[in-house]
Order: structure tokens, then C-alpha cells, then sequence
């Protein structure tokens, strides 16, 4: 379903009620009665799950998986799967500049890319009453699994042109598997960039931005749009993150979400940032609708601001505190 995604955003800046976005799909399985497993590798089990959320909760976009796996498992990375958790890269690909040069940007379906384009292909047109949102990995991000997490960050100062090697390729990848998701149907992409929180003002300046500002400016236009999420300690990078350009930013609970309320754009939405681990996975109701009700009591002033999950919400969530969750922003609002 086509959507004029600028004006969305618009709509819902301007709204006085706003509809809660949480990144909210892998608690899908307990719906639809599989396992992540089996959903990661099957991408009509993912448009099953994106539905069966959909219907169950009124969120204001719907957003697909979060598997910061597949895009390096899509370069060669081995990965390891479970039947309750989300896949994870184990080593990694690239340890030297001979292999940064001579490492080869796949095609779109390879892995498992081919799956998650089938199933935002399969879910754009099961849901239709609201924006669907396709999930691909941060250009800093992949080649932070590429070369290892901690090898990046010490090779950002010793051998930055290796890095930059890494994620010229990364972005070029990144770039195609974005259009491939505009063409089959999604109304615009959730970069999830993590890594980049633990950069320095100037090396996100150098590393990740840039990155992410031209995959932006690859695929966006008035019907497909740019979420920016980043779940690290934004606080000192928000005047760099916000020269992205992103019609909506994720923010996570790892910062106070007001502070980026104050710096970000007013005319893009900023969402956030319960904490998915520590309230909706293993807190009670009670807990999370306090939370709840306290961050909106507190930055419903803003009206960019609307609530969400601060990350991917785990698979195993109770429904019970997902639901109190819907059921707060649904009484603070039409109280």
C-alpha cells in the first residue's frame, strides 16, 4: 500500500494522539506458533508474524524483524541460530587488507536476503492501514561483524582506509537491498546503526554518518522514508546524527530521551525508548505502564515525540506486558 510517507510524518507530528511505534514483530512467534528458528530463514513466516502483530495491537507503523545477522551472514559471515533467540554473527570475515579488498559485495538474495524481501513483499499486502517498515543493518554496524566489534574500533585509528574499504562495500550492498525493499512494497527502511554509539563525536563523523546519509539519499523520496535507530549513547553524537537527515529517529533507553527531544529536528519524529530487555521482557505489567505513563507524562510536550520500545522487543515478551503497554498510551491519550 502506497503511502505519502512526508506527509505521515507530518500527520503524525501534528496529531494530538499519537499511535505508539515499538519495534515489535519477533513476539509475533507466540501468535503464529513458531519458532524464531523457523521465521528467520522463511520469509512468508515473517509476513505471517508482521500480520499477526498488526492485528493484535494498533501501532502506528509496522516494522519487520530486526536480525542484524542477515546482511553479514549475506557476505559470508557464519552465523548462529536458536529456537527462541535472534541469530548473531560468531566471527569474523574479514582480519586483514587483502581480504578488505578482495572481499565481494553479494547480491540481493543471497543468504537470506532473498526470504526478507519475500516477506515484505508477502506483508505489504496484508497490512494495509498502516505504513510497513522493511529492517536492514547500519553501514558501521556490518563492518563492525565483518571485521569483529572490537577489532573495528582499534583499526578506526590504526588502518582507517581498511575500514573504509569495508564499509564502501557494506554501503553499496546496504543500498540495493533498500531499493529492493522500496520495489516490493515497503514504505521505507529502519537503518539500525548500534555501533555507531560507540563512537567519538568525530569518528561517527567519519565512519557512520556519511554511510548512512547516502543510502538515504539513494532510495528516499515523498513515499519512502528513513528511520535512524540507535540504541547507544547518542547524547554527544546528536548534532552529527541529526545532519542524516532522517524523517524519524529510534532512540534507545540507554540515554535520556528528552535530550535528544531537545536537539533533533522538530519536523522528525523521535521514538523511544522503554527499555525492551529490562520492562517489556521481564517486567511485570505494573512496571510497565508506570514507565510508560511516566515518559509520556513527561515528553508528550513534544510533538515529534512518540513512544515506542527503545529496541527490537525479544521474542519471548509476555503478551501481558505488551498489551499494558497499548493499553497506557490508549488511556493517556484519550483521557
Amino acid at each position: 500500500m502506497k503511502f505519502d510517507m512526508k506527509n505521515w510524518v507530518r500527520e503524525c507530528i501534528q496529531s494530538p494522539e499519537k499511535k505508539a511505534m515499538p519495534i515489535l514483530s519477533f513476539p509475533g512467534i507466540q501468535l503464529t506458533g513458531h519458532s524464531v528458528d523457523e521465521m528467520v530463514k522463511d520469509g512468508h513466516l515473517q509476513a505471517l508474524c508482521m500480520e499477526a502483530i498488526a492485528k493484535k495491537f494498533n501501532t502506528g507503523a509496522a516494522f519487520s524483524l530486526m536480525d542484524l545477522s542477515v546482511e553479514a551472514e549475506a557476505f559470508g559471515s557464519s552465523v548462529q541460530y536458536s529456537e527462541d533467540e535472534v541469530p548473531t554473527v560468531t566471527a569474523a570475515l574479514v582480519h586483514d587488507e587483502e581480504e578488505a579488498e578482495a572481499l565481494k559485495v553479494p547480491e540481493v538474495g543471497a543468504g537470506r536476503t532473498g526470504e526478507c524481501v519475500k516477506g515484505i513483499k508477502e506483508v505489504s499486502e496484508l497490512i494495509t492501514d498502516r505504513p510497513v517498515l522493511a529492517g536492514i543493518i547500519g553501514p558501521f554496524s556490518l563492518a563492525g561483524r565483518l571485521l569483529d566489534m572490537t577489532e573495528i574500533m582499534i583499526l578506526c585509528y590504526d588502518d582507517p582506509e581498511m575500514v573504509e574499504t569495508v564499509l564502501e562495500k557494506a554501503t553499496e550492498f546496504l543500498i540495493e537491498y533498500a531499493k529492493a525493499f522500496k520495489e516490493a512494497g515497503a514504505n521505507g527502511i529502519a537503518i539500525a546503526e548500534p555501533a555507531a554509539g560507540l563512537l567519538s563525536p568525530s569518528l561517527i563523523k567519519e565512519f557512520s554518518t556519511p554511510y548512512v546519509k547516502k543510502i538515504r539519499e539513494s532510495v528516499e523520496d515523498d513515499n519512502f522514508i528513513i528511520v535512524y535507530h540507535n540504541c547507544g549513547n547518542v547524547v554527544p553524537l546528536l548534532d552529527n546524527i541529526k545532519e542524516i537527515g532522517a524523517s524519524a529517529y529510534s532512540i534507545g533507553n540507554a540515554i535520556d530521551i528528552e535530550d535528544a527531544l531537545k536537539v533533533l529536528p522538530e519536523d522528525s519524529l523521535v521514538i523511544g525508548n522503554i527499555d525492551p530487555a529490562g520492562t517489556f521482557r521481564n517486567g511485570t505489567p505494573e512496571k510497565v505502564k508506570t514507565e510508560t505513563l511516566e515518559l509520556l507524562e513527561r515528553c508528550g510536550k513534544y510533538p515529534n515525540f512518540v513512544i515506542a520500545s527503545g529496541c527490537d522487543i525479544p521474542p519471548m515478551t509476555p503478551m501481558e506486558n505488551i498489551q499494558a503497554f497499548f493499553d497506557t498510551v490508549d488511556e493517556y491519550y484519550n483521557r
